[in-house]
């Protein structure tokens, strides 16, 4: 039991049980082994892209401004789940304390929040490089750009803390049991003695409204890039402006697909799609794109490509200069 009936102040010392995946525990050490490797890979992958647009003044441009806050994003977001999935996979550690497990589902959902908005904002990076390039800088000024990225940040902490609060103050008076690998709000919330439906609805038509007016806007930008691009005239100038934003669609396509995938499955419930699939859709929704945004930018962007190995051959050769 987790409390008293009711009881919204609940004891913060109580703890909900995770299951992992379920009806797969034959599988965890596996999992655990390749949670471990790709969590491995997703910090080191975006902890090279901050430091190469860090260290290269080359690359105080907004196109990798707003790439490194991405990658300090999917940082949050991995580091959020993955050691604690390994610690249940592998160790057992099944147990996560009650003020843990909500704070592990607010930077989950605020994390997701923002990464949505900055693949917006990258989208109108990229218009604005190539449908008004001469233009650009005047535009796309520091200061716009840390407006940009602070409205994503507070839009995020607007739509979540209300989710937050109204799941946080359910009262849990039943099973402690999380049929989760991560305290994700529908498998917790279902836990709760009372209604669940306000947060639900909340929960569904928020990101619905979030990541509906994201994609719109998205695919509005690269309609008009696209317009702009077959305009012209020489075929090279259209293949490098496809090649740049190349990148940026495959990692919109890698995010959203598994995301409304995870949401909408969920929604569904067990009874059309077993519940072992319904988690590991989710835990791959927040650890694949972390992993392949670093390798998918930093090999489709030439000038971060040639920073990259130049830091890695510094490093490990210790004879090559950072600064060209």
């Amino acid at each position: 039991m987790l409390g008293p009936p009711y009881n919204h102040t609940m004891d913060t010392s109580a703890t909900f049980f995770l299951v992992g995946v379920p009806g797969l525990p034959s599988s965890h050490l596996w999992l655990a082994i390749s949670l471990s490797a790709v969590y491995t890979i997703a910090l080191s992958g975006n902890t090279l892209i901050v430091t190469v647009i860090w260290i290269n003044s080359t690359l105080y441009e907004p196109m990798y401004y707003f790439l490194c806050v991405l990658a300090v994003v999917d940082i949050v977001m991995a580091s959020s789940v993955v050691p604690k999935m390994v610690s249940i996979f592998f160790a057992g550690g099944n147990f996560i304390n009650f003020n843990a497990c909500f704070a592990q589902m607010y930077f989950v959902h605020s994390a997701t929040a923002v990464e949505s908005g900055l693949l917006l904002a990258m989208a109108f990076d990229r218009y604005v490089a190539i449908c008004k390039p001469l233009h650009y800088r005047r535009i796309l000024t520091p200061q716009v750009m840390l407006g940009m990225i602070l409205a994503i940040i507070i839009r995020a902490v607007i739509a979540i803390t209300p989710l937050y609060w109204m799941v946080s103050h359910l009262p849990f008076c039943g099973s402690n049991v999380v049929l989760h690998s991560y305290c994700e709000h529908i498998a917790v919330a279902k836990l709760a003695c009372s209604n669940t439906m306000p947060s639900s609805l909340y929960s569904l038509i928020g990101s619905f409204i979030i990541v509906g007016s994201d994609v719109a806007f998205i695919a509005a930008s690269y309609i008009l890039i696209l317009r702009a691009v077959f305009g012209l005239s020489s075929k090279n100038a259209q293949l490098k402006a496809l090649s740049t934003c190349g990148s940026h669609m495959v990692v919109m396509a890698l995010y959203y697909l598994p995301g409304m995938a995870s949401v909408y499955v969920a929604w569904l419930g067990q009874d059309v799609v077993s519940l072992h699939i319904q988690v590991l859709l989710a835990d791959l929704y927040l650890v694949i794109p972390p992993t392949l945004n670093p390798i998918i930018y930093g090999l489709k962007t030439k000038q971060l490509r040639k920073r990259i190995w130049s830091l890695l051959k510094h490093c490990l050769f210790d004879h090559t200069s950072l600064e060209s």
